[in-house]
């Protein structure tokens, strides 16, 4: 592949360069990005509002809250902005981060045998001048009920998870896990309609049982270039952005192969992502053959306008090239364009702004704004054109809810316009291994979702999530702008195109969950998931009322919010 070979080529010219302080990122999911986004509004400090890049950079956001933490020990009217829990919350962010904590001391144990558990979250640990290795297990085992269903629904999986430091050169990660799952019945239709499991991508089937057998492999290296500069190459998931969603970029979809270059200087940051995804392919349940390969190109740029105020632009492009990158897309500066026009190229591009500002201590306010392929003339016209293609996303989050601590609200809005993300051919579409790569929902939506968290204990974590959409969808085989994976070009119109247009349908979810922390990154959980669905389309998969426990062991909880 020539992306691949272009890559090695650089890393071999780039590796006598080489410095320290490489690092690895906090996986997506877990409990410390709930961390993460109170102390960026709480201590409002400018390096925290970088937060919107995910995966988490573990480097640099463990020296923050280390700071963090120093503060709350030397400033009393500091402190007082953070409860125990939030003090218990950082000293374990620190304790799991350990490598980069500046008060952790290397360990030099005097047998093998002191390597395990050394650190509470830990299964295998060696930490000294020369090497940091950490190795832990991952487990869930969650069973559950639907009402009208007489198949128990589950999740069993289980795996490792590893990162490492070699010589202060180069840091890798990796996380494995084998699965076995048999979803609640909405999600059994969404996989019979887009063949790929939400988030995963190929499975085999479990013979008759309407259950599913998938693995999951991410893992990265990564290495620092100079002091400003990053570089990482891997196979994971990329996020853009603060809220529970994204328009641009979201962790919906199947991992990816990607090279990633971020730049961090001044008030600046810099992104620079380039991806080989794979496009719109039959299943195969017994593979053997190549899947068809599509190719992504972005660029970010954020700058802290103000301490309390991050401001963003997001230039991206989807293209084909019968299995090869276009060598022009490797040119890491902003809107591209006027050279893409000049090649003649049929390409879906991408650009949007994003915000977001953190105000009184308690609140932040998050939005997105992207036009997919933009014209201005159709744009401001009243004829409502099926080119204007664009989706937008506005959000809060209210941190320590009328004075009691600990409990967090997030509301937000996100709506997309008919045909956005599609294209004239499936290749180009703003999609990856048929799921959608920005909203899980796909186009021609309005969203509605409000999220109540709450810590009252240590180790006890309560969440409530409702979500409510319209969203037009295909009618009588007409193409109605819902499915990127549609070309754009099958549209039975011109003009009069607004959101839900179409075969309307509605959704009211309710997602209740009560997890307790029996050890560290241990949980049990409890929850309830209630779905209503309603359309006019015949076939639709009822109701779904889910109520399932599980034990999760170094893993985030995974759950079907669309």
């Amino acid at each position: 592949m020539q992306f691949i070979k272009s890559f090695c080529l650089t890393f071999i010219f780039l590796s006598p360069f080489l410095i320290s302080a490489q690092t690895t990122f906090i996986p997506m999911g877990m409990k410390d990005y709930n961390l993460i986004e109170r102390l960026e509004v709480k201590s409002q400090r400018p390096e925290l509002n970088f937060s919107h890049i995910k995966p988490l950079n573990r480097r640099m956001f463990t020296q923050q809250v280390e700071q963090i933490d120093s503060l709350i020990k030397k400033d009393a009217d500091f402190a007082e902005r953070f409860s125990k829990v939030d003090q218990y919350n950082i000293d374990r962010f620190l304790t799991n981060n350990a490598e980069w904590a500046s008060n952790s001391k290397s360990k030099q144990p005097q047998n093998i045998f002191h390597h395990f558990f050394s650190t509470k979250s830990n299964f295998v640990e060696v930490h000294n001048k020369e090497v940091y290795f950490q190795l832990s297990p991952l487990m869930t085992l969650e069973y559950g009920n639907e009402d009208g269903y007489n198949k128990m629904v589950y999740h069993s999986a289980r795996g490792i998870s590893v990162r490492a430091r070699l010589a202060d050169k180069v840091g890798f990660d990796l996380y494995f896990t084998d699965n076995q799952e048999r979803a609640p019945r909405y999600v059994q239709s969404w996989v019979g309609q887009h063949l790929a499991i939400p988030g995963a991508g190929y499975f085999k089937p479990l013979g008759v049982v309407e259950g599913y057998d998938y693995t999951e492999v991410r893992g990265s290296v990564n290495w620092k270039v100079t002091k400003m500069i990053d570089m990482q190459f891997g196979y994971d998931r990329n996020f853009i952005g603060n809220g529970l969603r994204s328009t641009f970029l979201s962790d919906f979809s199947n991992p990816g192969l990607f090279f990633k270059i971020n730049t961090r200087f001044w008030k600046l940051n810099y992104e620079n992502l380039f991806m080989e995804l794979t496009a719109t392919n039959p299943y195969i349940p017994n593979g053997g053959k190549l899947m068809p390969k599509k190719y992504f190109r972005m660029n970010h740029i954020s700058v802290n306008a103000f301490k309390w105020l991050n401001l963003g632009i997001f230039d991206a492009v989807m293209f084909g090239r019968a299995d090869h990158f276009d060598f022009m897309y490797l040119n890491p500066i902003l809107f591209l364009m006027p050279g893409q026009q000049q090649l003649g190229s049929p390409d879906n591009n991408m650009l949007g702004v994003d915000f977001k500002a953190n105000l009184a201590k308690k609140i932040q306010l998050y939005g997105q704004l992207n036009f997919d392929e933009f014209y201005t003339k159709e744009l401001f016209s009243s004829k409502k054109a099926w080119t204007s293609k664009y989706a937008y996303q506005l959000g809060l989050k209210y941190i320590d809810v009328l004075g009691i601590k600990n409990v967090d609200l997030q509301l937000e809005s996100n709506r997309v316009r008919p045909f956005t993300y599609s294209h004239l051919d499936s290749v180009s579409s703003w999609t990856h291994y048929n799921q959608p790569l920005a909203h899980p929902l796909g186009s021609n939506f309005q969203e509605y979702i409000a999220v109540l968290k709450a810590q009252p204990l240590k180790r006890l974590y309560l969440d409530a999530k409702v979500m409510y959409y319209k969203q037009g969808l295909d009618s009588v085989g007409l193409n109605m702008g819902g499915n990127p994976l549609n070309l754009y070009t099958t549209r039975p119109r011109d003009n009069n195109w607004m959101v839900g247009s179409g075969n309307e349908a509605t959704c009211l979810q309710i997602m209740l969950n009560a997890s307790y922390e029996f050890a560290e990154n241990f949980f049990l959980d409890v929850s309830f998931n209630r779905r209503s669905y309603k359309t006019q389309l015949t076939g639709v998969t009822p109701d779904a009322t889910v109520i399932s426990t599980a034990l999760r062991w170094n893993m985030a909880k995974r759950a079907f919010m669309f």
